[in-house]
């Protein structure tokens, strides 16, 4: 542009020339910014989600693979699993009527059952040979296929939309989001190869503080999927609870806690619940944290059967979290988070201390998935 300036000036009148194909050129820019700007910025936002769409359906085909490669490896089905895997990706789950909220806790418990056994029977089917702890590895492995496919599909769908009635409303919302989307999408593919390995999660630092209190002590089971040892700590009697391991579970922390609740009549001094939390941006991984009330996620039917008990028997309840980014609660356990578990407990003991008296007896639950972690 300079060297262009330069040679007009030396022409003669080259500066007036210079001064109208400049103004000239603003104009255009302006007339075009003004009419088509619009166009043109849904055009390459379009392409933008166009990119990462071709991202996720790569993430959710990879992850599709490593659920057929792994039944087939685990499993030794004597067909091609490819098809009812296929088929598993499009499962759906209908939430109950709340239109009526009275009971709703119970229905959403049922249809969870529901939905628990069909998965389960249909991995058995898919992989014959696994026994009960690889069934539970697939099935979360399958899960986290499912997730894949429906981020994808969601995905696609508002892109297709979008490109169909040229809505900048609706192309710039998926734009907006398409960072936290990928993040979510990276992090269930982290997750489906830790299932389908077997290893560790970050969700599994409250079964892994558990399995750290209970490690040496006879366990029971006490409610589905979920185990209790006795142990004692700091002068009183500790029944620590988690989900049972190594295969990928997440219990019924609900009906474990009520079972020994109503076991010691309501005799219960403190709950202590442990699980992993999400953290803020700007917080170290690994972090612990301490409050009050039931440390729990997922659809909210545990939370509900534990709030309930407590409040029967006006038992108090305290809460350690160890704080991590929504990838590290699905990855493989990072250092940092499995190092945090020495740091719960020290807190835990704390609590203990400080909130009970010599000979009581407490209740310490460790909340999450146990995927590659005993009792």
């Amino acid at each position: 542009m300079m060297m262009l300036q330069g040679l007009l000036f030396e022409l003669p009148g080259g500066g007036d020339v210079f001064s109208q194909i400049l103004t000239i050129l603003i104009y255009a820019f302006l007339f075009i910014s003004l009419f088509y700007g619009q166009k043109i910025q849904m055009h390459l936002m379009l392409k933008e989600i166009e990119g990462s769409l071709y991202r996720l359906k790569y993430i959710r085909d990879e992850g599709r693979r490593i659920a057929i490669e792994t039944i087939k490896e685990v499993g030794k089905p004597q067909k091609d699993p490819t098809t009812m895997v296929d088929r598993f990706l499009e499962y759906f789950t209908i939430q109950p009527e709340d239109m009526d909220p009275a009971g709703i806790v119970w229905k959403l418990e049922h249809i969870l059952d529901v939905r628990d056994a069909r998965f389960k029977d249909e991995v058995k089917l898919l992989a014959p040979e696994a026994d009960d702890v690889q069934i539970n590895n697939l099935e979360n492995t399958l899960e986290a296929a499912m997730a894949l496919n429906y981020i994808y599909k969601v995905i696609r769908h508002y892109y297709l939309l979008g490109k169909k009635t040229l809505s900048l409303y609706i192309i710039m919302q998926i734009q907006m989001i398409l960072p936290l989307v990928m993040r979510e999408a990276e992090a269930y593919a982290s997750a489906l190869k830790a299932f389908a390995y077997g290893q560790p999660i970050g969700d599994g630092i409250g079964p892994l503080v558990a399995a750290k209190l209970m490690h040496g002590y006879p366990v029971r089971k006490v409610a589905k999927d979920c185990v209790v040892a006795e142990v004692p700590i700091e002068g009183r009697i500790a029944y620590v609870i988690k989900a049972e391991g190594p295969g990928g579970n997440v219990g019924k922390p609900g009906d474990a806690v009520k079972a020994v609740i109503e076991e010691n009549e309501g005799k219960i001094a403190s709950i202590i619940m442990i699980d992993a939390a999400l953290k803020l941006e700007g917080e170290e991984v690994g972090e612990v944290s301490e409050g009050v009330g039931a440390a729990i996620g997922g659809p909210g039917v545990d939370k509900f059967k534990i709030e309930e008990t407590i409040l029967k028997y006006r038992i108090p309840i305290n809460a350690v979290i160890i704080k991590e980014d929504i990838g590290d609660a699905v990855s493989p356990m990072r250092k940092e988070i499995f190092d945090s578990a020495d740091k719960a407990i020290e807190r835990i003991k704390q609590v203990i201390l400080e909130k009970t008296k010599e000979g009581d007896k407490i209740i310490i639950v460790g909340v999450g998935n146990t995927i590659g972690i005993g009792q």
